[in-house]
């Protein structure tokens, strides 16, 4: 690794702390300011629970000490690798979140991939017939997905491919009740993982394509392009060896961008297809009032988030030599 690439990711990576530690104190203030605590709670959900008995339950886990004390107490676990304890589902909330990770993180990386690669193939097509009957088919298309709610393409999908059809799982991240060996289980979750997949991405398939088109008619403007041109090369060549990788800078920007919406919005999508998720596990602690379990859902999907944009700034400054580091 050179000097420069070295400084700025060490500069980034300081920000990056930055931001979390705001991400950690704001977030706790802010579930402070909710009225009542936990174990108010409890006791409203009992109803005949005494004073002294949610005395003793506050001095247990800490919820009659100073605000301050608190957050001291919270940020020393953190560094330890412990975000609290789930009073509702008693257990730590870590492990909790490490159940519910890989299904949301299959689900999100697996949009992103096919979001990006069918966005930019449609929009590099797309741009290359530009103004002619392919390119006004996929605008067409595109405006289709752009304009059909998550929920709705996620209904349809289920309606057609798994009710009439019976082709796809109908829900959850496999089969119950059957024993499988790897590839099985592999094959088992692939074909669930299919419907809510393609509902989640294809929002964000209309977008890459807006984008890619965008970008791949201005590369196509360019002087260097006629010059590849007239030196003899092939269109193919010329889009792929050329035009193509200056024209993904805006959707690699955008990737940054959505992965940090796809965790916080694939509750929907979850919900819809019965995955066991972080988007549910969200869902069910916020009507639950699981305090610790929000906070910790909140710093595990901020650390991803900031990690997918400091991955997504270093891949930017290699597709465009033009983007100085550092000097």
């Amino acid at each position: 690794m050179n000097g420069p690439m070295f400084r700025y990711l060490r500069t980034r990576c300081l920000q990056s702390l930055i931001v979390i530690c705001l991400i950690i104190v704001g977030s706790f203030f802010l579930l402070r300011l909710v009225p009542g605590d936990m174990v108010d709670i409890m006791a409203g959900q009992q109803g005949d629970m005494d004073a002294t008995l949610m005395a003793t339950l506050r001095a247990r886990y800490g919820l009659d000490q100073p605000v301050l004390i608190q957050l001291y107490h919270y940020v020393g676990g953190i560094v330890q690798g412990d975000l609290g304890y789930s009073y509702r589902n008693s257990t730590s909330v870590l492990s909790l979140i490490l159940q519910r990770l890989p299904a949301t993180g299959l689900l999100v990386i697996c949009s992103v991939f096919v979001a990006v690669f069918v966005g930019t193939l449609a929009g590099v097509v797309s741009a290359r017939h530009a103004h002619r009957p392919l390119d006004i088919i996929v605008s067409m298309v595109v405006l289709l997905f752009y304009a059909t709610p998550i929920f709705l393409s996620g209904l349809a999908l289920m309606l057609i491919f798994s009710v009439k059809l019976k082709w796809l799982p109908l829900a959850g991240l496999t089969t119950p009740g059957v024993e499988l060996g790897v590839w099985g289980t592999a094959l088992d979750i692939t074909r669930h993982m299919i419907l809510p997949v393609v509902s989640l991405s294809l929002f964000y398939i209309a977008i890459y394509t807006r984008l890619a088109r965008a970008s791949m008619l201005q590369v196509l403007d360019q002087d260097y392009i006629r010059t590849a041109h007239a030196k003899g090369l092939s269109t193919t060549h010329v889009i792929l060896g050329h035009a193509l990788r200056n024209a993904l800078l805006p959707v690699v920007t955008m990737v940054g961008l959505q992965v940090a919406e796809l965790f916080g919005g694939a509750v929907l999508t979850e919900t819809i297809f019965g995955l066991p998720g972080i988007g549910r596990l969200a869902y069910d602690a916020v009507f639950q009032r699981d305090y610790p379990l929000i906070l910790g859902i909140l710093i595990v999907c901020a650390f991803v988030t900031i990690f997918v944009n400091l991955a997504i700034d270093v891949v930017y400054t290699l597709l465009d030599p033009r983007v100085k580091i550092a000097r």
